[in-house]
């Protein structure tokens, strides 16, 4: 991969990427779309990374389906798909990993110990093999995309971070490959997690300025649906993640709920 991957930027060409874990969905194939834009030669991963799943999550459940993925992948234009085994990635002995510090432990990570030093090394190890000129990833992953951009800054590699909006259904839940863990009733319930989101960008447009009530408010419309255990919900600064006390400037409305087993994590960029 890497040296085909040198072979086209001798020829002048510009790689874009998009690294996934399979199971694609809309939101995936948006990503490809934009990747076709930007570059001459699209590459995608497909790779489901161990070292970002804590011992008790979804890991080995994981969907998988790589024959769909490149028959979706192959519509959608990619040009070529990597898709690395496990011991390709992480031989025997490995030992180095990433870990970019005080992002890592906010929002996702306060509640996934460990899982963005997994995220972070396995992207910063796809960056090396790949060599994209342009890498692009969904805003639904708002933290994650936060701390790539802060991993690439750190670490000068030369790739453009590409932040695409999120794709949703037609009643607002954001695609997601662990959408397909919920049952029918678990799925009518998830749509309250986009709602929320709206209502507390609504108070905020409305000129509210306590994130508190903002918080109180979702907290209180999500628990009318009885499936629905939250997480956090969380009002922070887009750069650091830090909570905001009063609400200015450019904010990530952020929040994890379980309905069932299923875990699933939503946000909003509000600009005030």
């Amino acid at each position: 991969m890497q040296q085909f991957s040198l072979s086209l930027k001798r020829k002048g060409m510009k790689i874009s990427f998009v690294p996934t874990m399979g199971a694609l969905h809309k939101g995936h194939l948006s990503l490809v779309k934009k990747a076709k834009k930007l570059g001459d030669f699209v590459v995608v991963s497909i790779f489901v990374n161990p070292t970002q799943f804590g011992p008790k999550e979804d890991y080995k459940k994981y969907p998988r389906d790589l024959k769909k993925d490149k028959e979706l992948l192959q519509q959608a234009g990619c040009d070529l798909i990597f898709a690395p085994k496990v011991t390709d990635i992480y031989p025997e002995g490995y030992l180095t990993y990433v870990d970019v510090e005080k992002l890592s432990e906010k929002l996702e990570g306060a509640s996934r110990p460990a899982h963005f030093k997994g995220v972070c090394t396995i992207v910063a190890k796809l960056f090396n093999i790949v060599q994209p000129d342009f890498a692009i990833f969904g805003q639904k992953d708002a933290q994650q995309a936060v701390m790539i951009k802060k991993m690439t800054e750190d670490l000068n590699f030369t790739v453009k971070i590409i932040v695409s909006p999120t794709i949703r259904e037609k009643d607002g839940l954001a695609c997601s490959s662990r959408n397909s863990y919920l049952n029918s009733e678990e799925r009518n319930q998830a749509t309250i997690l986009y709602q929320s989101l709206k209502l507390g960008g609504k108070m905020i447009k409305a000129g509210e300025k306590n994130p508190q009530k903002v918080v109180r408010k979702m907290k209180e419309l999500i628990n009318q649906r009885k499936l629905a255990k939250i997480d956090y919900i969380t009002l922070t600064d887009i750069k650091g993640l830090e909570p905001v006390k009063e609400i200015k400037g450019e904010l990530l409305l952020s929040l994890a709920v379980k309905f069932g087993k299923t875990r699933l994590i939503d946000n909003l960029k509000i600009r005030v």
